[in-house]
């Protein structure tokens, strides 16, 4: 299987050598790094290859790397169901630049890419409708941003007084800090699930 995957590699990057930046395969797949202006090149010739025939598109989405000039990667997972192949697509971009839509390419790809852009803020050029998709009007941020916190900026709830949904800023009734369960000083009386099955000690 590695051996065929590896043969797909090279017939790509021998095809479009401009536009991919990188071949590899792990674990079983075979994954191809391209560069941000040839992306669309990449996944037309990917979709009407014959030698390729990913048809079809299954997921779009995003990792984040703080740390990273270029801070996020933005993942396209591609299904041949002629050839019975997998193929992933993946490009790192910077929070500022847009990355070109896949959407005139792949139908699927217009809901994928509002999912990024309203977890990770990912930008998309050419995107018909690139708004948000899964957090409410008016939310702030991005939840799945390495440096979004825990707690958010607002907290939804029904008021019982105004018979509606009401925002307001997060307020904790205690400094916020991670708790340690397994800490002598806060951890549990009682004996956390799955620690029932290891052996007790012999108290003799």
């Amino acid at each position: 299987m590695d051996s065929a995957l590896k043969e797909l590699g090279e017939h790509i990057r021998n095809a479009l050598p401009q536009e991919v930046a990188a071949v590899a395969v792990a674990h079983g797949e075979l994954c191809v790094n391209a560069t941000l202006t040839g992306l669309p090149k990449v996944l037309a010739f990917l979709r009407d290859d014959a030698s390729c025939q990913f048809k079809m598109l299954v997921d779009v989405c995003g990792a984040d790397y703080p740390n990273r000039p270029k801070r996020f990667d933005v993942v396209y997972n591609l299904l041949s169901l002629t050839l019975n192949q997998r193929v992933r697509v993946k490009v790192a971009v910077d929070e500022d630049t847009p990355v070109p839509s896949a959407a005139g390419l792949f139908s699927s790809a217009g809901w994928f890419e509002r999912e990024a852009w309203d977890m990770y803020g990912i930008l998309f050029s050419g995107h018909p409708d690139l708004r948000r998709l899964l957090t409410d009007y008016g939310f702030e941020g991005h939840p799945l941003r390495k440096d979004f916190p825990l707690t958010g900026f607002v907290e939804v709830r029904y008021s019982d007084d105004e018979k509606r949904v009401v925002y307001e800023p997060v307020k904790l009734t205690q400094e916020f800090r991670r708790f340690d369960f397994m800490s002598p000083w806060e951890g549990a009386s009682y004996v956390l699930p799955g620690d029932e099955k290891a052996a007790t000690p012999d108290k003799r």
